[in-house]
């Protein structure tokens, strides 16, 4: 008897791991999602945000966009490969006019060592996704922000935006938002106090800066 209880608890723990490995990264939270549109369906030909953390923090975004249908389909930690595995699932659907897009920080500060060409191919292979299937929708990239914790990849922080705002501005349709530079001090130093304590996820003050610089590329 107790050898078959043994079994059976190491027969749940095992299909329980395989379950977990088997289960893709931020799934749970793209459920959220789904069962949140199930409750209520969102405005279609509305305006989409989607991508990591920043955006995810952005709790009261259509506070700071109040003309502007907006949903906020961002997901902590993800990058970009986690935005193109979505794609179907947390943009297609709500047949956006426009995608803003704030994505990529993550996959330079990985311990891969993802470079700054590999997140342009990356960006590249997003961008394709949605003018594929959304041919007349609007496509904004928010460049990669300075973030304090994250000072020993700034050049590749530099390098990537260099790149994605040369494949944008060769693109119709397509808009690049620069908040790199509007978020430094007089001196080009990144200013500690639009972060929070982790230095990297921004206060208030960070996002006002951000309302500033991406309105003016919103679609009416």
């Amino acid at each position: 008897m107790k050898k078959l209880i043994l079994l059976i608890v190491l027969f749940v723990f095992f299909q329980n791991v395989l379950q977990a490995q088997s289960t893709p990264a931020f799934w749970q939270e793209i459920v959220a999602f789904k069962k949140q549109d199930s409750l209520q369906l969102p405005q279609q030909h509305c305006i989409v945000f989607v991508g990591s953390s920043s955006f995810t923090k952005w709790k009261d975004v259509n506070a700071y966009f109040p003309e502007y249908p907006i949903i906020n389909r961002g997901f902590g930690g993800s990058t970009l490969v986690d935005v193109i595995r979505y794609a179907y699932d947390i943009i297609l659907p709500y047949q956006p006019k426009q995608v803003v897009i704030y994505c990529g920080e993550n996959d330079l500060a990985s311990p891969d060592s993802i470079s700054a060409a590999e997140v342009l191919n990356r960006v590249k292979t997003l961008f394709g996704i949605i003018r594929t299937n959304l041919p007349s929708t609007t496509i904004s990239y928010v460049s990669i922000k300075p973030s304090p914790v994250r000072t020993s990849i700034q050049d590749k922080v530099k390098a990537a935006n260099a790149l994605i705002k040369a494949f944008i501005k060769r693109q119709s349709n397509a808009s690049f938002i620069d908040v790199y530079k509007p978020m430094l001090d007089d001196n080009g130093q990144m200013r500690e106090e639009l972060y929070i304590s982790d230095r990297l996820h921004m206060k208030p003050a960070g996002y006002a800066i951000w309302q500033k610089e991406i309105a003016p590329y919103l679609v009416k």
